[in-house]
């Protein structure tokens, strides 16, 4: 009963979450809605034991919306969030491809024949799978983890000396910034 109700609590935060990535006005509030929805998913994936998948689903999920947060910041040279912006471009084109989409895979799933089991299952699906999708590429994940993390504090250094907003003051008015050049990030 009480998983029952953690679940669809998950997956009212997860739709609801993965709905103000489209609402919100700005990048990184639509960053951190995406992060919170796929959270929701992952704790979902928990709650049907899938303890692997579920843990996988929400590191991965939080990494990558971490480096999506900094990549923001070192390119964009000022906090994103300050940023308003409509997240909907091109909306007739996107329902229409969305429902294309949504129709063509949910016809495949109920008019396919699905395949019958040929064998049993493992005795550990988690290990199964963890093995199937990790054993011969876990020393590649252990160097890119290393190479994300690199990336993101390069990022952090190179985005956080100055800014327009340092240079140009809070409303982007001012001439010339305490550097004595215009504009644009320090040199």
């Amino acid at each position: 009963m009480l998983i029952g109700i953690a679940f669809w609590g998950l997956a009212v935060i997860a739709v609801a979450t993965g709905l103000a990535v489209f609402v919100v006005n700005s990048m990184a509030r639509a960053t951190y809605a995406l992060a919170v929805s796929f959270v929701a998913v992952g704790g979902q994936i928990l709650l049907l034991q899938q303890n692997y998948l579920g843990l996988i689903t929400i590191l991965m999920m939080v990494m990558e919306m971490a480096v999506m947060a900094v990549y923001m910041v070192m390119f964009m040279g000022m906090n994103p969030a300050l940023m308003p912006m409509d997240m909907t471009h091109g909306k007739k084109t996107a329902i229409g491809s969305s429902v294309g989409v949504f129709v063509l895979l949910a016809g495949g799933a109920l008019l396919v024949p699905w395949p019958q089991r040929r064998s049993e299952p493992p005795d550990d699906l988690t290990h199964a799978l963890g093995v199937e999708i990790m054993d011969d590429k876990m020393l590649v994940m252990a160097v890119v983890g290393a190479v994300m993390v690199a990336t993101m504090v390069a990022g952090v250094v190179l985005a956080a000396r100055w800014s327009r907003y340092d240079r140009l003051g809070d409303d982007l008015r001012q001439g010339r910034g305490p550097d004595g050049q215009s504009g644009g990030v320090e040199q």
